[in-house]
């Protein structure tokens, strides 16, 4: 009886897990990284590094909320901070920090909180900005956000940047990320904040160059209440338990 009761135990941690995939489809090397809002670690690293075309699958808890983002040219030697990758970089270096290591903008971000409610909410997010294309499949049907084009070479001048060694831009700043380096977020119709704090008074239009993000990218979240847009957030029923897979360079 106990065996039998040890195996209905492991089948239903085995049922309790979710399955993800993250793929360098990049003809590039580049670091991706995850973290952790609620819901428990994932079984895999909060950072590692993925060379080009080639893939990771590991599981998160059924219940997870967490990101996915991924960090260019880095250089991990002597350096454990946020500076250690040109865009995308944490506090932990390669490992990102579990409690602190969100990542630094500008960076594509796939967002998820699965099994909210019975319904899986997912994102490719670009109100930190841009470093890299994104999409987000699935194996059950459900819809597919995405950003797959290139935002650096034609980013707005003032949201340009950074910029390799080359001294090409391999990041788009968002407006907010910009209002954030000059302090100015405490009433920023930019970042949704003080007076601008609601979806009435922070609608699209006041967001600068919301429109270069949006028609790039119409699948993706472009700014803090982009929801209106209705191909900004993304659901799936959480009893389908998709999986899903991150794909960089898509």
């Amino acid at each position: 009886m106990k065996t039998f009761a040890l195996v209905l135990a492991l089948a239903a941690a085995a049922a309790a897990q979710r399955t993800m995939t993250v793929t360098n489809a990049c003809p590039f090397t580049m670091w991706p990284a995850l973290f952790t809002s609620a819901g428990g670690r994932p079984s895999q690293a909060t950072g590692w590094q993925a060379n080009e075309f080639t893939s990771v699958t590991f599981t998160v808890p059924s219940q997870w909320n967490g990101r996915i983002w991924g960090r260019r040219d880095c250089n991990f030697s002597g350096n454990s901070g946020p500076t250690s990758c040109i865009d995308g970089g944490c506090n932990g270096g390669l490992l990102c920090d579990p409690t602190t290591g969100t990542g630094v903008p500008p960076a594509t971000v796939a967002e998820f909180n699965l099994n909210a409610g019975g319904t899986d909410f997912y994102d490719v997010s670009l109100v930190d900005g841009y470093n890299l294309p994104m999409r987000i499949d699935n194996n059950v049907g459900c819809g597919v956000p995405s950003c797959p084009v290139d935002l650096g070479p034609n980013c707005p001048a003032a949201l340009k940047g950074p910029f390799d060694s080359t001294g090409f831009p391999v990041g788009c700043k968002s407006a907010c990320t910009v209002d954030a380096l000059n302090g100015n977020t405490a009433n920023s119709p930019n970042c949704c904040t003080g007076s601008h704090n609601t979806a009435a008074t922070c609608p699209p239009s006041g967001v600068t160059d919301y429109s270069y993000f949006k028609s790039n990218c119409p699948n993706s979240y472009a700014y803090a209440f982009d929801e209106s847009s209705g191909t900004a957030l993304w659901t799936c029923g959480a009893s389908a338990n998709a999986h899903f897979t991150i794909t960089f360079c898509p």
